[in-house]
């Protein structure tokens, strides 16, 4: 394998133009990238944005509104992934605005880290309803998928229910580059998603938008090596898709899991926090599942009458950050109001969300003005 620092000399001998912007779409690669500095070794021409990787971060906030309703009633327990605890909503003042605080104002939540350990909480407390919050992206919705296809073979728990938020990856990176401003000139792929739905998902960047693009690894060798590549493509004007991940990332991606979710779920719009409705991007279940749904189980329908429903706490730029629009620390709230141990909004309390990544890497200031990308 050829080592990081050869990468490295590779990309620093590259005749680089004045400017290419990257723009990395997952959580782990932010999260890698800041981790290991690679942002200061590369040469000054070169900059990274963050991109839209956390899933956590643009669950809709309704969702989670509707989440913390269900963990406040005596006879339901709310199962969901650890990071979705302190995502907070807009719920009056006199309310939980969190899972972790509706838990510890009473309500029976418990943080689990995979689809087993909620059939074996519902199995273990039969006399009570409980309610899987499931939320995020391909990599996540695929067991959560096979967790119900096991369940219709085998029986599902009549006590459980689900609430999906799961959301495809693809279908925001489109919605950028369809805008006048797309903000980056080439793209660092998922590895993990481009596993699960295949490499050739991002084949319309360079095909239908002439943008360069690579799937890359979470290593600091694969994720140089699909930088190497784009810039070469920017330099030679010659945009393709390269899978730089070739070990894991096959052509196809997971046939079983892809046709677990076709068995089961089905694609529609679906609301971004922050960002709006983006055509094509949401899990649904089908509708002969819906004695599964916990939307439909519980009758849980949109307040839109609700302050802010919908939206992003007040003052908290994460929908910028997670759109590559403005980096981390040039939200006003960044490191004043809004840090890990009192998060304000979503990016800073997730370790996909680029907020908490960067707060962990040291980055403690907010940016100066001459830092700021828009």
């Amino acid at each position: 394998m050829t080592s990081a620092r050869t990468w490295l000399e590779r990309i620093r001998g590259l005749p680089l133009p004045d400017s290419v912007r990257v723009m990395n779409v997952c959580g782990g690669h932010e999260r890698s990238i800041t981790m290991a500095g690679l942002r200061g070794a590369l040469p000054p021409q070169v900059e990274l944005i963050p991109g839209p990787g956390c899933p956590v971060c643009v669950c809709p906030e309704e969702d989670i509104y509707a989440a913390i309703q269900l963990a406040r009633r005596d006879d339901v327990t709310v199962a969901a992934f650890g990071d979705m605890l302190r995502v907070p909503c807009n719920a009056p003042k006199a309310e939980p605005r969190s899972l972790e605080q509706a838990k510890a104002a009473g309500g029976d939540v418990r943080p689990v880290s995979s689809p087993e350990e909620v059939l074996a909480i519902a199995k273990a407390h039969p006399d009570r309803e409980v309610v899987f919050f499931a939320a995020g992206f391909e990599t996540t919705t695929a067991p959560v998928a096979g967790l119900i296809a096991n369940g219709l073979r085998e029986g599902l728990p009549p006590n459980l229910s689900v609430l999906l938020s799961g959301r495809l990856t693809w279908p925001a990176v489109a919605l950028l580059l369809d805008s006048d401003t797309p903000g980056f000139d080439a793209l660092v792929a998922p590895g993990h998603v481009s596993t699960v739905m295949g490499p050739e998902e991002w084949e319309f960047v360079p095909k239908k938008h002439g943008i360069p693009a690579a799937v890359a690894g979470f290593n600091p060798e694969s994720l140089l090596a699909a930088l190497y590549s784009v810039l070469r493509q920017v330099i030679e004007n010659r945009p393709f898709l390269d899978n730089c991940y070739q070990a894991v990332a096959q052509p196809g991606g997971n046939p079983t899991a892809r046709a677990i979710l076709n068995d089961v779920m089905d694609v529609t719009d679906a609301n971004w926090r922050g960002i709006g409705v983006i055509p094509g991007s949401g899990f649904t279940l089908q509708e002969k599942l819906g004695d599964l749904d916990a939307r439909v189980r519980f009758s849980i329908e949109p307040e839109e009458d609700r302050k802010r429903a919908g939206e992003m706490p007040p003052g908290c730029d994460c929908a910028r950050v997670v759109l590559g629009k403005i980096y981390p620390n040039q939200c006003i709230l960044y490191g004043k109001a809004c840090t890990p141990r009192k998060p304000i909004g979503p990016c800073m309390v997730s370790d996909e969300g680029a907020c908490r990544i960067w707060w962990a890497s040291g980055v403690r200031e907010q940016a100066g003005a001459d830092l700021v990308r828009e």
